[in-house]
């Protein structure tokens, strides 16, 4: 398929992980990549890869905190392909989340800083791009929220109030520029396995998370990325101002589902042994 023919996309913190894998199946498809991140090797690589599979992309190093990186990122996907049709607002301050405790345990600048650029970074972006957007006869934005952000836990009260926040900004912006032809939609994540989630996450941890999916693999950056590249194109055009989750069923089964051995499809004798010995 070549869904994204002819169309110019930017992709935030796409050095790696769901970022890099939704510009790779844009550029896949026939669609002209600006990969930012604000790890500039990590931009170049995926660039270089997006190159070696026949794809055209460039490399911007920016933080989408900064107001006026966010512009001059615009302004670089005009000059060098005239203009944006889609923008993927994946880029979030994960290296704060380990600092991203409870409430009262909080510090209160890394709430701020989480909200600079998770949040004021993808409303900065959206300002940049829909104005592009208009004059080219309309667009499509997905923002990467998190199934944190409609859930509760017991830390990253920053970070999830930061995605709780980006699903009403991409309803805000889908019902205010609709007329304009310009969709949005958030995409929210579960459980996907990208490098930095594997190398952070211990075996235990890992285990107690996959108990709670009613699907037995993992998911992966490529399916995020299958259901970003389905909301960006035409295919989606009827589709805007929805959250959708990608979780492997992780947030749509009753509270007590993993103490019950997640086993409802095994012969009643094996059920223990099932949630005994659950394993990725």
């Amino acid at each position: 398929m070549e869904r994204f023919k002819g169309k110019v996309a930017v992709v935030t913190g796409a050095g790696a992980g769901i970022g890099k894998a939704c510009a790779l199946a844009i550029a896949r498809e026939g669609g002209r990549v600006v990969v930012a991140d604000i790890d500039g090797p990590a931009a170049i690589a995926c660039t270089a890869q997006i190159a070696a599979e026949a794809g055209q992309a460039l490399a911007v190093a920016m933080d989408i905190a900064d107001a006026q990186a966010v512009a001059e990122l615009f302004q670089t996907a005009k000059r060098r392909f005239g203009g944006v049709d889609v923008l993927v607002n994946n880029a979030s301050a994960m290296y704060l989340t380990p600092h991203d405790r409870a409430i009262l345990d909080l510090d209160v600048a890394v709430w701020d800083k989480t909200m600079a650029t998770n949040l004021r970074g993808t409303l900065l972006c959206c300002r940049q791009a829909i104005p592009e957007m208009i004059t080219r006869g309309g667009g499509a934005i997905v923002n990467m929220s998190s199934c944190q952000g409609l859930s509760g836990d017991t830390a990253l009260t920053s970070y999830a109030a930061s995605k709780a926040a980006m699903n009403m900004l991409s309803a805000s912006l889908a019902t205010q520029y609709g007329h304009a032809k310009i969709r949005c939609n958030a995409v929210a994540p579960g459980l996907i396995m990208t490098e930095r989630l594997f190398a952070k996450l211990d075996e235990c941890m890992q285990r107690h998370l996959h108990r709670h999916q009613l699907l037995p693999h993992v998911g992966r950056p490529e399916d995020v990325a299958a259901l970003v590249a389905f909301l960006l194109s035409d295919e989606a055009a009827f589709i805007t101002g929805q959250v959708l989750c990608i979780d492997g069923g992780m947030l749509s089964h009753v509270p007590t589902y993993a103490d019950g051995g997640n086993s409802a499809a095994l012969p009643a004798g094996d059920a223990a042994q099932a949630a005994a010995t659950s394993h990725w």
